[in-house]
């Protein structure tokens, strides 16, 4: 038994904090799971300057409505799951993932949520269980899967080093660099050709 294990920003959608970032002009918020590896450190450093400019859930939520997935996601996703079990594991949050969901056919995620004042500020965020790709990846094996997992930043590689296949996605020349072990792919058709040799 085999299910797909992906990664959602950067893979399937863009990255909602850099989208976030140009639409408020803020370039701080431009950085990501691809330049952050400690994840806590990252949101704190967010979480900071969303409150120094005032900013909460709903200007986020109002820029992820604008937001499409990448041309060619939604395809690539109806094709996996017409031939495999497919599961989005990601550390975005419920709160910006569902309309995202809704323009991909509502595929499964695995998410965290945040915290969230009755003002609209963001107070702090929940994760769903520390590790949470990694450690997702060893409780499908647990149950008698096997994964494959594909994703894009530092945070995609536990679940990609713990899976029987496992594969980059639109990464970066230096994680692409430092791991070298790993086949890096550009658009979704090599992607799934290389999918489907390992199912």
């Amino acid at each position: 038994m085999n299910i797909v294990c992906l990664d959602l920003e950067g893979v399937l959608v863009p990255e909602i904090w850099i989208a976030f970032a140009e639409a408020t002009k803020i370039p701080e918020l431009k950085k990501t799971t691809r330049d952050e590896p400690d994840y806590d450190k990252l949101m704190n450093y967010r979480l900071d300057i969303l409150k120094q400019h005032g900013l909460g859930l709903k200007e986020i939520q109002d820029v992820i409505a604008t937001i499409d997935p990448i041309p060619g996601a939604k395809e690539f996703l109806d094709e996996l799951r017409s031939i495999t079990q497919v599961i989005i594991i990601s550390d975005t949050f419920t709160q910006f993932a569902s309309p995202l969901m809704k323009k991909l056919g509502w595929p499964t995620i695995f998410c965290n949520s945040l915290e969230v004042a009755d003002s609209g500020e963001i107070t702090g965020y929940k994760m769903r269980i520390e590790n949470s790709k990694y450690t997702t990846v060893k409780a499908l094996q647990s149950i008698g899967y096997d994964t494959i997992a594909s994703g894009d930043s530092y945070n995609d590689l536990g679940m990609i080093k713990a899976s029987k296949a496992g594969f980059l996605f639109k990464s970066t020349d230096k994680i692409k660099a430092d791991y070298p072990q790993f086949p890096a792919f550009e658009n979704y058709d090599e992607l799934l050709d290389a999918i489907k040799k390992v199912l």
